[in-house]
């Protein structure tokens, strides 16, 4: 049932977002250099490396620069990358790795393979039992406030209580989120 909500809200979407990635590609192209898009290494289920894309908001090759995470006022963030991000438009990519099956639209976000330090082995094994998602229940909840150790906890708790009810919950405070806030 999940994953078929996935593959049609996941391409009704995409279909209502088309018209903005030439836009986005187009400004995110001429306020730096490289790729409109960014791909990167992630785990998803069962502990299975996929490619992650993203509208790239950084400066190319930021990851050669800096970590995994960023702060606030991270110098690697162009000005495109800023509006994008706090409209979360970085994320429409993401559509297509849902319906190519390596993402849900809800779950724990994605983790980067170094941040398998960050969790127990236990932990680490639950955590990567779903798909990743676009949006999870830290971000629909914390934004991008939750420290680390909450965002490991959140994430967790979503493997363990998951639901459709929960996943309508979680897009709905997401969707207050992005547009109340300014993004997730």
């Amino acid at each position: 049932m999940k994953r078929l909500f996935d593959i049609i809200i996941a391409a009704l979407l995409l279909l209502c977002s088309l018209p903005l990635f030439l836009p986005l590609a187009l400004a995110i192209r001429l306020d730096s250099p490289g790729s409109p898009f960014y791909r990167q290494i992630r785990v998803g289920r069962g502990g299975r490396p996929f490619g992650m894309l993203k509208f790239r908001s950084m400066v190319a090759n930021a990851d050669r620069i800096g970590g995994h995470s960023t702060a606030a006022g991270d110098a690697r963030i162009t000005r495109v990358g800023r509006f994008i991000r706090k409209t979360s438009l970085d994320e429409l990519p993401q559509l297509l790795n849902v319906l190519s099956g390596d993402m849900s639209l809800v779950g724990p976000r994605p983790d980067v393979p170094a941040q398998e330090a960050d969790y127990a082995p236990d932990d680490w094994v639950l955590r990567h039992r779903v798909r990743p998602g676009v949006t999870g229940l830290a971000q629909a909840l914390k934004r991008s406030t939750a420290t680390p150790a909450e965002r490991t906890e959140m994430d967790l708790r979503y493997v363990r209580e998951q639901s459709l009810w929960l996943d309508l919950k979680i897009l709905w405070w997401t969707a207050r989120q992005v547009l109340s806030k300014g993004g997730i």
